[in-house]
């Protein structure tokens, strides 16, 4: 991603200070694993125990606790047992629950709050990443994220447990013996920490092969209509050959080695057991050792080393995760450069007088595009701003509407600077129809209301009249309640771009922009448009952009811009009579220049 800000702390302490709200949940899941651990390491030393009652009979550890007979040790055996076993199915039922709870509350507040963040941040970050791979980050990456927190906290939580517990156990009963269980630990961790080094770039590359891939397939299939009209099909499918390939290999070289890490563990533990084994045999046999103590530490010491030969796969999904994690905290901390201002405005209140004053704007990595740029729209008054493609014109909506920070100067509306206003409240004072229609997946009712929850079906019907729209409507199977499709691909050019036109007229704001909104209808339809327009932008201030001149020529005022600069003003019988720039552009599209 780009500007990416990389926090210099581990993406563990990173991502457990941002789950500040859950560490009561964090705490209460811990616990439980501890707890059921303890529980679970219980059996051993009960097996050790009844060994001793029968061996040892009126002389065992028991019988010292005043209970003498064999058949009373037993039967306190048995009890134990039952309370152990219990505890322990109890305290893994409750972890169970916790920890699963914990994966989803965790899943659903990064989720929640990297969109919430990506919604703040400036349009030039969308410019410059691709949709399939934030896709991939709140969705394939949050959710490995998950997964780990359901299995994989749980399973490093007791193998910590088991080696304290049970090491300590056993160095206070036999040291001699204990010694040789301990001795391939720091092997096995040493290995773990240069396995985990290892594995922590492979698995951050496979992240970003995947979402390599989730961007591949996010514009090829918004851009299926382009691909069979220029017949590139199998081109495409042999870019996601290459993409899908290179996510097998990046996948390939993280797996060979994290495969390679049990086989190695195992034969470190089987070094201990079997050194247990004999050792411990022979001090029992001497009478060094006593019995039940031999088959406790026979038993325990495979609950201590075991256990370590999961450690492989558990740090396979802890990297996996920590990749993941990195990725949507690094998104969190992608700076906001945009911030809304402190005073709040009701649209009703807004008469709609525009201001740009010396303003200075350039895109990154770009000339500049305005420079010292000014502008006053009166309220209430219909603005026409045309000019040659890369002019400068929907660059002044899109600083209008704080989509991008100014350089220099300032933009104000009312005479109040538009950095001083919340932006919600600045947005939605603002109706704006773009030349790129986006129509959401619903209906056509559901379409022309959003963002006017309120809307009653009378309004909704209205804005659609007003938009030249009900009579294509109208001819629908399901009318206002027929789905648009993805994007609205069901409905023609023309037919998005009046839906669009309702929906602004819907939300009924003092200052409307139609951005070349007329540009994919027909000529009867744009006069039948432009009739309505005359209603619609009564008492509100309306900024008209637009490559067909005819669609300004009714404007109180039309400006000319070349280059960022205004060229020419005025109304548009004048601006014919001073054969200008204005007069050139109407007799090319009039086609009286050849």
């Amino acid at each position: 991603m780009a500007s990416r800000h990389r926090a210099s702390n581990s993406p563990l302490s990173r991502l457990l200070s941002s789950l500040e709200k859950q560490r009561s949940l964090v705490v209460a899941a811990t616990s439980c694993s501890v707890l059921n651990k303890l529980f679970d390491l219980a059996p051993p030393v009960l097996i050790g125990l009844s060994v001793d009652v029968v061996v040892r009979e009126e002389n065992s550890w028991l019988a010292s606790l005043g209970v003498t007979s064999v058949p009373s040790q037993l039967g306190l055996l048995a009890f134990i047992s039952f309370i152990i076993w219990s505890a322990e199915s109890l305290f893994e039922y409750l972890y169970g629950i916790l920890w699963r709870n914990l994966a989803q509350a965790t899943q659903h507040t990064l989720r929640i709050k990297a969109y919430s963040h990506l919604q703040k941040l400036e349009m030039a970050f969308f410019e410059s990443d691709s949709s399939g791979r934030l896709l991939a980050v709140l969705n394939d990456d949050i959710n490995q994220l998950e997964r780990f927190l359901d299995h994989g906290a749980n399973q490093i939580i007791q193998l910590v447990v088991t080696v304290l517990l049970v090491g300590g156990a056993m160095a206070i009963m036999s040291p001699g013996v204990a010694v040789f269980a301990f001795i391939p630990i720091p092997l096995i961790l040493w290995g773990s920490i240069n396995f985990q080094s290892k594995l922590a770039p492979k698995y951050q590359d496979v992240r970003e092969k995947a979402g390599d891939i989730a961007s591949r397939l996010s514009n090829n299939l918004g851009g299926m209509l382009t691909i069979k009209s220029f017949a590139t099909e199998s081109w495409e499918l042999a870019r996601l050959k290459k993409d899908s390939e290179q996510y097998r290999r990046s996948n390939r070289k993280a797996i060979k080695l994290s495969a390679a890490f049990i086989p190695l563990i195992r034969f470190a533990i089987l070094f201990a057991f079997l050194a247990i084994l004999v050792i411990g045999g022979l001090k029992a046999w001497r009478g060094e050792l006593a019995i039940g103590s031999y088959s406790f530490l026979v038993f325990i010491t495979q609950r201590l080393l075991w256990p370590l030969t999961t450690l492989g796969h558990t740090l396979d999904e802890y990297q996996r995760s920590m990749a993941s994690t990195v990725r949507v905290l690094d998104l969190l901390d992608e700076p906001i450069t945009i911030a809304g201002g402190i005073k709040r405005c009701e649209p009703k209140q807004i008469a709609g007088e525009i201001e740009f004053k010396s303003v200075s704007f350039h895109y990154k990595n770009r000339p500049k595009i305005l420079n010292q740029f000014n502008l006053t729209i009166a309220a209430g008054t219909t603005v026409g701003i045309v000019g040659a493609t890369g002019s400068g014109k929907s660059t002044l909506v899109k600083l209008l509407l704080r989509l991008y920070p100014i350089s220099a100067g300032a933009i104000l509306i009312d005479g109040e600077k538009i950095d001083n206003l919340a932006l919600d409240d600045l947005r939605r004072c603002i109706a704006l129809v773009s030349q790129e229609v986006y129509l959401f997946h619903g209906t056509i009712k559901e379409n022309i209301a959003y963002g006017t929850a309120k809307a009653s079906n009378q309004d909704i019907i209205k804005a659609a009249s007003l938009a030249e729209a009900t009579e294509f409507i109208n001819e629908l199977p399901q009318k206002y309640e027929t789905l648009v499709g993805e994007r609205g691909q069901k409905l023609s050019g023309g037919q998005r771009q009046r839906i669009a036109l309702a929906r602004a007229i819907l939300k009924d704001a003092p200052i409307l922009i139609l951005d070349e909104a007329t540009a994919a209808v027909d000529n009867e339809t744009e006069a039948s448009i432009q009739r309505s327009l005359t209603r619609v932008t009564a008492n509100r201030t309306t900024i008209v952009i637009a490559h067909r001149l005819s669609t300004v020529r009714n404007a109180d005022q039309i400006i000319v811009l070349d280059q960022g600069n205004i060229v020419e003003t005025g109304k548009h019988e004048s601006l014919l009579r001073s054969s200008g720039q204005y007069s050139y552009l109407w007799n090319v599209q009039a086609g009286l220049v050849n």
